[in-house]
């Protein structure tokens, strides 16, 4: 069977009513039977696939992995051979097999053919185990006018033949039958919410280290950045007249606006294609798209905290921050945490947001403001107005701020100049103890030590829920 018509005619709308992809909307006119079994509309999924114009899949991993985690997503584990004989069988089936190593690649990185890459994704829908399999293709206007004509007289000619009056006249027989065969549905036996998830970590995590530049940024962002706050601070003093107390809060403020930006860096470079390939894979109900942010978050995890413990292992020790080496661990804890919530924000923002560049732009502004109202460092929040008291509370930079004033100033005695400066000479020599510029700057922030990193985590896990939220809002809007 093919599917003509001019572009907006309504044949993608047709194959998403067949295949179950309009859920929620449209009214359905007519009956559908299947070896003359009426199919109810909920049922259209189960029973149909077809394969989209455009091939959404992950560039770095093989054709055989690719296909492979399909089936892992799709099939509840049977015996161990069990997937690779499925998977090997559908790659003979579509000549897949001479290219069963190969990445997948992209147009700009090359991998597999276009020819290759459609008939990997052909093979994805049918490790579901579609009893129908229909491909969209689009041809230039002329050729599809010109074809679109050619339909229309042999249509006309079936309509009038006896084979067509034949033909009908079975199928209104098959529906009077008393024993009909059964509907070849999909398998139901799918895998369960956490073994999906433990598939698609694999799988994320999987596509992410084989792409080495991928990696590479992941981990030395924050160090880049790092190394320009270096070269152009060096060390910092104690004496107050050389900028004990500027450079320090330089820094603070830098570390402090710095690492939730890098963390959208990473978000907005490599969710995205995971963000298309969950719109297409959760629309075969392969799994939710919530499963697909989830599982990001937790591939993160190890590479933000080795990207983290890497940056501060060279920075602090190197600028001559507090010696201690508690102060250190709480210092690279501290930075953590608007590391990974720059990043799950701009998650939770591309779950609203589909251009990339708008949600970079945004989360900036966010953190800009954040860091001029929360952090303190710009002006005292103390005498800041009321509105901006009450959002300074709000604000993850806030508590971020806090914890490395108490961290770095604690315990600090400073110099001024020669023992002759006085406090009239310079207002800067009345700061003698790190503690006098900590009740300036932040008054009670010591006492409020522990609570400030509790608060500041959690951040973390409330966008996370919030991410899980807008993804189950997206799934419910683009499945229309």
């Amino acid at each position: 069977m093919c599917i003509l018509g001019s572009s907006g005619s309504g044949k993608t709308t047709l194959l998403d009513a067949m295949s179950g992809r309009l859920r929620r909307t449209g009214t359905f006119l007519g009956e559908v039977y299947v070896n003359g079994r009426t199919l109810r509309r909920e049922q259209f999924q189960d029973c149909f696939s077809y394969v989209l114009q455009s091939d959404t899949l992950l560039s770095s991993l093989t054709v055989r992995e690719t296909l492979r985690y399909t089936a892992l997503l799709a099939i509840r584990r049977g015996n161990p051979g069990f997937f690779q004989q499925k998977v090997e069988a559908i790659m003979a089936e579509l000549n897949l097999s001479h290219v069963a190593d190969r990445l997948i690649g992209n147009y700009n990185l090359g991998g597999i053919s276009t020819g290759e890459r459609r008939r990997v994704s052909i093979a994805a829908q049918l490790l579901q185990d579609p009893m129908d399999l229909t491909s969209v293709d689009t041809q230039s206007k002329e050729r599809e006018i010109e074809t679109y004509k050619r339909v229309q007289m042999i249509e006309s000619a079936y309509k009038k033949s006896a084979i067509c009056h034949k033909t009908l006249e079975n199928i209104e027989r098959t529906k009077h039958l008393k024993t009909l065969p059964m509907v070849p549905f999909k398998t139901k036996d799918s895998p369960g919410v956490f073994s999906k998830l433990g598939v698609l970590l694999r799988r994320v995590t999987r596509n992410l280290v084989r792409n080495k530049l991928a990696v590479m940024m992941r981990l030395l962002q924050n160090l880049t950045m790092g190394l320009f706050l270096l070269f152009f601070v060096l060390r910092v003093q104690n004496n107050v007249l050389n900028g004990a107390i500027q450079d320090r809060v330089g820094l603070l403020y830098m570390f402090v606006g710095s690492t939730p930006y890098t963390g959208m860096l990473n978000a907005v470079n490599l969710f995205p294609v995971l963000r298309a390939v969950s719109d297409q894979e959760s629309q075969d109900g392969l799994y939710q798209k919530w499963q697909m942010l989830l599982a990001y978050v937790l591939h993160v995890l190890p590479f933000s905290v080795i990207a983290t413990m890497i940056f501060s292992s060279v920075c602090y020790w190197t600028l001559g921050l507090h010696p201690e080496v508690a102060r250190f661990g709480y210092f690279s804890a501290a930075l953590l945490a608007p590391h990974l919530i720059g990043e799950f924000l701009t998650l939770v923002l591309l779950g609203i947001i589909q251009n990339p560049n708008i949600v970079n732009s945004v989360v900036a502004l966010l953190s800009i403001a954040g860091v001029l109202i929360g952090s303190g460092f710009v002006r005292n929040i103390q005498e800041m107005p009321i509105p901006f008291k009450i959002i300074s509370y709000f604000t993850f930079q806030k508590y971020c701020s806090e914890i490395l004033l108490v961290n770095e100033f604690y315990g600090l005695n400073f110099t001024c100049g020669s023992s002759n400066v006085s406090v009239m000479t310079n207002p800067m020599c009345a700061f003698t103890q790190g503690i006098q510029f900590i009740e300036e700057t932040s008054p009670g922030a010591t006492s409020r030590f522990t609570m400030n990193f509790l608060i500041l985590y959690s951040f973390i896990p409330a966008l996370v829920i919030l991410g899980i939220v807008v993804f189950k809002i997206r799934d419910h809007l683009i499945s229309r």
